[in-house]
């Protein structure tokens, strides 16, 4: 564990100093995801400026489960983006066969390569929005940390399901278009799970787990969920992530090297 800590401080130092290089990236960055925060607050307030309200849930309520979909958009701009969409690549080019020769984890290697700080704004900008909406709804400090454990579990999730995508790159030449179709399927999570038909709900919570990614996490915040919701967040991430080791693993075996 020290050694793989040791190897992650010098992974993300030499990241972070690589990525400053080029600070106007942080300054469109910040742009952008004002951008798309102002679309996902206009689209919300479409709803219930027309005195239109989710079933059960407040215009702060939903706020708050935009908060954690901005935070966890935050965590994937921040880890999953400059690290798994580059396993194609990795395969691709035929520089995994030297990430597979390395005295380390290869998942471990492809999943914390790198960071980008470019995804700081989403997490400063979903925090506050969270705040915000917290304040409105007089939440205590203890409603936030009750929260932090599902939020944990929706990052597990979110992050198995996108690196065993990014495994499939070892049969499938090209599967940029999948992972984008995750992404765009994971944007149903701005709103909470009821702005959904009856049909939509199911596919959102056990074909592709949004419900678990973002609306538990908040429920929980707002202490309206039930206990078992956030056991099955927990054993659904602890699955998911040992299924993508054991799916890794099953996918070497069919790995020829690129570079030989």
């Amino acid at each position: 564990m020290i050694k793989y800590l040791k190897v992650l401080k010098l992974f993300w130092s030499t990241a972070i100093a690589s990525e400053l290089e080029y600070r106007v990236n942080f300054l469109i960055s910040t742009l952008t995801s004002l951008g798309n925060l102002g679309g996902s607050v206009f689209g919300l307030f479409l709803f219930y400026g027309n005195n239109y309200n989710f079933a059960g849930w407040k215009w702060e309520e939903s706020l708050i489960v935009l908060g954690v979909f901005t935070l966890l958009q935050g965590v994937s701009t921040t880890l999953f983006v400059p690290n798994l969409n580059r396993i194609v690549t990795h395969v691709q080019e035929g520089t995994l066969d030297f990430l597979l020769l390395k005295p380390i984890s290869s998942q471990f290697w492809l999943s914390t390569r790198s960071i980008s700080p470019w995804g700081l704004p989403d997490l400063i900008f979903g925090s506050l929005i969270i705040g915000y909406a917290g304040n409105k709804l007089g939440l205590a400090i203890t409603d936030y940390l009750l929260s932090a454990l599902p939020l944990l579990f929706g990052m597990l999730i979110l992050y198995s399901l996108w690196f065993m995508l990014g495994a499939t790159s070892i049969w499938f030449i090209k599967i940029y278009n999948v992972t984008e179709v995750l992404r765009g399927l994971l944007e149903a999570g701005r709103y909470p799970l009821v702005a959904y038909p009856a049909a939509y709900r199911f596919f959102f919570t056990f074909i592709v787990p949004v419900a678990f990614i973002t609306t538990v996490p908040a429920e929980t915040m707002l202490r309206r969920v039930h206990l078992n919701w956030i056991g099955g967040a927990g054993v659904l991430a602890i699955a998911l992530l040992f299924a993508s080791h054991a799916f890794w693993r099953f996918a070497l075996c069919f790995y020829t090297s690129a570079s030989s």
